[in-house]
């Protein structure tokens, strides 16, 4: 007796991957090989040099040092946002809601300007911050605001469902065995909610990686102290040495291929911790 005949929404499967095949090949895999054939003519000494340039290297330490340090940041308050908008109902929770994917729809630039006025010397927050000594434009203070601005929807948005899902009567059982709302969260909640954390701060911490519009107004662009590395690349494409910085380009790609292998390994532990891979 044959096997029944699976039925396909979309048939032609040939067809369907042979267009998927060709659409990634010009849309993702062939500028990025570009990015490696163009790299390539350099020799290694010369690459290596580019790479490991003075300012180059003072640029990777300032993205990756704040764009860590902001998602850390997000994945502390995004728990939080996020715990406040599933389990609690308050005046303005539709809207707040909505803020959160502010950042996604609102133009880097214009997200960048705004930061800008608001934390310059003279503007609504940063004249009251600089009395205290307090400068937040144009200085690394600046660019981890506008990272922790443009990734805090990455963590709001993959808590949340799991938050939505969870169980209230774990948290009942936990406290009618005599533990503490500490203890509750530590021991019943938080194993839940951490792929899904951990998942948000991994997309959160790519995001702020490559983050260019939001943080070049905020930043000042001061060599050795807040030039961002996709700066460093805008400048050698400036200058005319596309090389150098299809190198430094090179270079934040291969670590943006380790990050997508860590997100995917988050998401499918997340699958499987909150049984959605069964």
């Amino acid at each position: 007796m044959s096997a029944a005949k699976t039925f396909r929404v979309l048939p032609g499967f040939n067809l369907t991957l042979g267009y998927t095949l060709g659409y990634l090949s010009l849309i993702v895999l062939i500028p990025l090989a570009a990015v490696f054939l163009k790299t390539a003519e350099l020799s290694f000494g010369e690459f290596w040099n580019v790479v490991t340039a003075p300012r180059v290297l003072a640029s990777y330490k300032l993205s990756f040092g704040t764009s860590l340090l902001a998602a850390a940041i997000n994945a502390v308050f995004g728990l939080m946002l996020a715990w406040a908008l599933v389990r609690y109902s308050f005046p303005g929770k539709k809207l707040i809601d909505a803020l959160v994917d502010l950042p996604f729809a609102l133009p880097t630039a214009v997200a960048g300007i705004s930061l800008t006025a608001l934390y310059a010397k003279n503007g609504w927050l940063g004249q009251y911050l600089d009395v205290f000594g307090i400068k937040v434009a144009f200085t690394p203070l600046g660019v981890l605001v506008a990272l922790v601005f443009i990734g805090l929807p990455f963590v709001v948005r993959t808590v949340q469902p799991i938050l939505e899902d969870l169980d209230t009567e774990l948290e009942e059982a936990a406290t009618s065995l005599g533990a503490r709302r500490w203890q509750t969260f530590r021991h019943v909640i938080l194993p839940i909610l951490l792929p899904a954390l951990m998942t948000g701060f991994a997309l959160a911490f790519a995001r702020a990686v490559g983050e260019y519009g939001s943080v070049i107004f905020i930043a000042g662009n001061i060599p050795m102290v807040s030039e961002i590395t996709p700066l460093m690349i805008i400048t050698k494409l400036e200058q005319y040495d596309y090389t150098g910085a299809t190198a430094i380009a090179a270079v934040m790609l291969i670590l943006s291929f380790i990050l997508l292998l860590v997100i995917n390994g988050l998401q499918a532990w997340t699958a499987k911790r909150t049984g959605r891979d069964r």
